[in-house]
Parts: structure tokens; C-alpha cells; sequence
């Protein structure tokens, strides 16, 4: 399968928040993976250098009228209204042929609605200019949330937004566990509620097994202990595991595990057979063929390679 590739353009005074909540959840799934499922690249309108709200320069890897691939990331900040409209849409307008979704993250949704891209879409924006937003624009479905797919536009109400964004598209493209993966890398507090829709209580009961499944590695609970430590039936856990994660208990626990087995080999010098006692593991035999059958190569490989 190709890498999805993004495109990000930036904008002076930028969110460099926003822009590493957009990019290190794609480096991060990049990494749980042991693959290339996503690239991005930086680009500005003329090529040249761009320095964020907080002062972070940064050099782009080409100018706009080269750009190619999945998605058009549009990421300015509050000096959006600053920007030249007419050169931008005719700008936009060419190379949006040349992509298969475009994005307005921040207040990128300002500069795509004043091209007339998001024109019977359904959109956000940044709350803090959502009303001027809906008065300026009133032919596009404005709403109120955090983030909003609608067909080939992809619109984002800010940094923390960006990040509940991006692990929903990771969802979408490879699955609920390695989405799930990102967020608990990320110690995001709430790995199931927003990201999948579900609801508060499925939300709120996952997340508690899950919390309990990671502070329960070494010595793991069994699956009727889990249910009883969330306080459900196993049925219970097991039906709305399925239904958020796309996996029962028992596999989900076991990735858990796994990678925390991953996080051992990595960074630190233990052997394999105390990764295994750590992670859970009485024979470390076992433990490797279950590393491999995630992650595609054994312990010692992952740990040689990197």
C-alpha cells in the first residue's frame, strides 16, 4: 500500500502547536507500524521560509505550484484576514485538481470558503471567529465542532482539534487499535470518546479497562477480573470492545503488552527474556513470536535495526 501523502501549507504566524499536533500522530503511527503509511511535506505560496505565531522558522520543502497527493493542509492562524484573497484563490483553485481532499485547520477554513472551496460543505473553523465565519460565509453549513469530514473537505477548529483529527483518520485508514496506540503514546486522556463517536458511557468504560490493562502489564488480569474491575460483565467489556475497537479484549490486552515490550526494546538494554517477565511473559519464547507477529520482526531485529 502507498503512504498517504499530505501537503501543508503554511502561512506567517502559523500554529506551531497545531502543526506538530497534525504531523506527530502521522510520525507516531509511522513508527508503531514499522512502515511508511504516511509522508507530508511543508510548502509555503512562493517557496520561502515562514515563522510561526511563537517565532519557530520553518523552511518548506517546495512552493504550492509543485504540490501533488492526498490532501491540502491550509494552516494559518489569527493574521488570516492579513492574506492577499484574490492571489490566493486563483492559487488554490489550480492546484486543488491535483489533490484528493483539501483541509482547513485553524482558520484554514477561512482562506478555502473565501475561494468559494467550501461552497454547500459542511464546516468549522476556530470557535473564536465561528460567528464572523457564518455571517462572512452563509453558503457554507457552519457548525460548532471540533472537526468536521464532509465528502473531499476536511475543515478543524484548532491545535488539540487537529490531533482528535488526525487519530480519526488513522482509524479510518488502518484501524482502531493502531489509532489507539497514538493516543496512548500521547497520554491523550480520552483514547475512545471523540475520536469514534461513541458514546459516554462506551467511551468511559473502554477507557477505564484500557487504564486498568496498562497498570496491569506485568502481572495481567484476566478478562473476567477486568470486566469486574470496570464493573460490568464480561459480555458487557467484550460487546463494546468490539464495538470501538474493532477487537476483543483478550487481543486488545495482548497489544498492550506488546507494546510496552516494543518501548522496553527500544529504550532500554534489558534482555529479552526480562522484557518478557515485564511484560507479562513467563516464557520469552512466547513473547517473541507474539512481538513478531505485530511488529514483523523479532526483538533483537527491532532492536538492532534502530
Amino acid at each position: 500500500m502507498l503512504p498517504r501523502r499530505f501537503d501543508i501549507l503554511l502561512f506567517d504566524a502559523f500554529s506551531n502547536h497545531c502543526l506538530a499536533n497534525t504531523v506527530e500522530p502521522l510520525r507516531a503511527a509511522n513508527t508503531l507500524a514499522n512502515g511508511a503509511l504516511y509522508e507530508w511535506r511543508f510548502c509555503t505560496l512562493d517557496g520561502g521560509a515562514v515563522h510561526s505565531s511563537s517565532g519557530l522558522q520553518v523552511a518548506p520543502h517546495m512552493a504550492l505550484a509543485e504540490g501533488r497527493g492526498d490532501m491540502l493542509i491550509l494552516m494559518p492562524s489569527y493574521a488570516v484576514r492579513q492574506i492577499e484573497p484574490r492571489p490566493l484563490a486563483r492559487r488554490l483553485h489550480q492546484v486543488a485538481p491535483r489533490y484528493a481532499a483539501l483541509a482547513g485547520f485553524d482558520t484554514g477554513s477561512w482562506l478555502l470558503a473565501q475561494a468559494g472551496l467550501l461552497d454547500g460543505y459542511c464546516a468549522t473553523i476556530h470557535w473564536d471567529v465561528l460567528t464572523a465565519f457564518s455571517e462572512q460565509f452563509p453558503q457554507v453549513d457552519t457548525v460548532r465542532e471540533r472537526f468536521v469530514v464532509d465528502r473531499d473537505r476536511v475543515t478543524c477548529s484548532g491545535a488539540m482539534a487537529a490531533f482528535d483529527l488526525v487519530c480519526h483518520m488513522i482509524d479510518q485508514d488502518h484501524g482502531a487499535l493502531l489509532a489507539m496506540d497514538v493516543a496512548q503514546l500521547f497520554m491523550s486522556r480520552d483514547v475512545t470518546d471523540h475520536r469514534l463517536g461513541s458514546g459516554i458511557g462506551v467511551g468511559r468504560l473502554v477507557n477505564r479497562a484500557l487504564a486498568i490493562m496498562r497498570e496491569n502489564v506485568e502481572t495481567p488480569l484476566s478478562i473476567p477480573a477486568l470486566a469486574r474491575s470496570v464493573g460490568c460483565t464480561q459480555k458487557t467489556l467484550e460487546t463494546r470492545m468490539q464495538a470501538t475497537l474493532k477487537a476483543t479484549p483478550q487481543a486488545v490486552y495482548r497489544r498492550t503488552r506488546l507494546i510496552h515490550a516494543r518501548h522496553l526494546v527500544l529504550d532500554t538494554d534489558l534482555s529479552v527474556a526480562e522484557i518478557a517477565q515485564r511484560c507479562g511473559y513467563d516464557n520469552a519464547s512466547a513473547m517473541a513470536r507474539a512481538f513478531r507477529a505485530l511488529f514483523g520482526m523479532s526483538p533483537r531485529d527491532l532492536r538492532t535495526n534502530f
